[in-house]
């Protein structure tokens, strides 16, 4: 969630500067999003983590078979209420802080569901990423366990030598995901990072196993 900050951030911007950012949805989302993402990490912290790896193994199976196959939910000609984005705000929100993810693997096709074009629905998700990032990172910090206290550069459930190699590495090619999402197929990119996922839940599955 940490490393999330830095390129949620610098995605962010690239997706404004091609005006693909829908700002009013980002602002009526923001504050259940946030109080979704901190809360979530008080109760990811109690969880064992082999139920936590399960957890994010699953979803993300899920995840990468849905957006691999390239299933889209039915199209809702109804508007969304406030009431309406503050629930799925929070749910995302949630989530993201569970499983570490930004949250665009939820926020894009609830967007798309509701009628937004597929490039401003990523770019919106994009801008989502900052306050999940910034909210679950400063719920990690704030965790404790004993058994990482001991391993130096560690505050929380953050190791600060992972942070910022990927920080660093991440907001120089971020912008460069954020061009590519504007101009190659998205049923292609969908598919490559589908498959990405597929591979790292096999990893994690055999090494748990």
């Amino acid at each position: 969630m940490a490393t999330i900050v830095t390129t949620s951030f610098s995605s962010m911007r690239a997706h404004h500067a091609n005006g693909a950012v829908l700002w009013d949805i980002v602002k009526r989302m923001a504050l259940a999003v946030i109080a979704g993402t901190f809360l979530a990490t008080f109760i990811a912290a109690q969880i064992p983590s082999l139920y936590l790896a399960i957890f994010f193994a699953l979803f993300m199976g899920y995840v990468s078979i849905q957006m691999f196959l390239n299933k889209k939910p039915s199209p809702s000609h109804k508007p969304a209420s406030s009431t309406e984005l503050l629930g799925v705000g929070a749910g995302i929100g949630a989530i993201s802080a569970l499983v570490s993810i930004g949250g665009g693997s939820l926020t894009v096709p609830y967007l798309s569901w509701r009628n937004v074009d597929i490039k401003k629905a990523i770019g919106t998700s994009a801008a989502m990423g900052l306050p999940i990032s910034l909210a679950g990172a400063c719920g990690y910090l704030l965790n404790h366990d004993a058994d990482l206290a001991t391993i130096p550069y560690t505050i929380g459930f953050v190791y600060w030598p992972a942070v910022l190699l990927m920080s660093i590495c991440s907001f120089f090619t971020a912008p460069l995901g954020a061009k590519l999402a504007h101009r190659l197929p998205v049923a292609t990119l969908k598919k490559v990072f589908a498959i990405s996922l597929m591979l790292l839940n096999l990893k994690m599955l055999t090494a748990l196993l």
